[in-house]
């Protein structure tokens, strides 16, 4: 079985102004890499689809819903939302092909069609609240797939795995009552959206870092913290809040991964798919700014999703 790209053009529609970071550059300077780096025809490439109001009422309230539905401007204007997250006249339509790109790689990993999924979605969404959007992020992608995979595909426990450098704020929030879904994380920490500190719990083990913390204080807490919870928990499936913004070149952070730290952490998070999961993977882009530095992590940590 081969591992998939999924994507959907709306996904590229959806832009906050030429100023903004989370730009439509970001998913063409991925397809650019992955061209490249003589990957992309090794992957099988698949259209995503906009995923239905259901899948979107599964974590989201009406309300979260109608902020991003009845606000969509006219052509050639933004509604803001927040201070650094906006609308525009195609946002609606990319967020629900986001959130629908990540359900559509569940089912067919699911229905054994593919082996694992990455997803060049945006906009992004691990900051978004079951309540509200928020941080660029309008629908919580990855929660929004994990209980597709639960309520609707019948799994009885799955992980949700973030490497994005800042707090996964709106899946915490998402996930926080429900002893099926494990999550685990590493964030920079003080930093955006400066949450208070979680208290580790059996099905939340979130590590807060300091600025400047590197690759091999990553693989020591992933080692020392993800590891063991991921054991004690056996997902059925694995989802990745995948943000490269952690990387040295980014500078939204301040941390100081590199391109090999992706790779590894993709292949200690296979390693327990394969274990306990029939290696069932759905990884969803969250954030990397700088495009250089995200096309190449992506490139490896796709790479490494695909064994290759």
């Amino acid at each position: 079985m081969s591992t998939a790209i999924y994507t959907h053009p709306d996904c590229l529609r959806h832009e906050m102004g030429d100023w903004h970071p989370e730009s439509p550059a970001r998913l063409q300077a991925i397809s650019d890499q992955l061209i490249l780096a003589h990957i992309s025809d090794l992957l099988e490439h698949r259209e995503g689809v906009h995923a239905q109001l259901s899948d979107i009422e599964r974590n989201h309230s009406a309300t979260a819903i109608g902020l991003v539905r009845d606000n969509v401007p006219p052509a050639g204007e933004y509604y803001p939302l927040d201070g650094d997250t906006l609308l525009n006249m195609y946002s609606y339509d990319a967020a629900l092909a986001a959130a629908g790109s990540a359900v559509a790689a569940t089912d067919a990993v699911i229905d054994g069609e593919i082996a694992n999924a990455f997803c060049a979605i945006r906009p992004p969404g691990h900051h978004a609240r079951p309540s509200e959007p928020m941080g660029f992020c309008l629908f919580n992608n990855v929660a929004v797939a994990a209980k597709h995979a639960l309520d609707v595909r019948g799994l009885e426990r799955v992980a949700i795995v973030d490497f994005d450098v800042h707090h996964g704020n709106g899946t915490a929030e998402s996930v926080a009552h429900d002893s099926r879904i494990l999550m685990v994380s590493f964030f920079q920490h003080p930093f955006y959206p400066y949450s208070d500190v979680e208290s580790y719990t059996d099905t939340r083990v979130n590590v807060p870092v300091p600025a400047r913390s590197n690759g091999e204080v990553v693989r020591q807490l992933v080692l020392d913290h993800w590891l063991p919870a991921l054991h004690r928990q056996r997902p059925q499936m694995i989802f990745i809040s995948a943000g490269f913004d952690a990387h040295r070149e980014d500078d939204v952070g301040g941390m100081g991964l590199v391109e090999a730290d992706y790779s590894w952490m993709t292949q200690q998070l296979m390693a327990v798919a394969n274990q306990y999961g029939q290696g069932r993977i759905v990884s969803c882009l969250e954030g990397g700014y700088n495009l250089s530095a995200l096309a190449r992590s992506v490139a490896a940590h796709v790479k490494a999703l695909a064994e290759l």
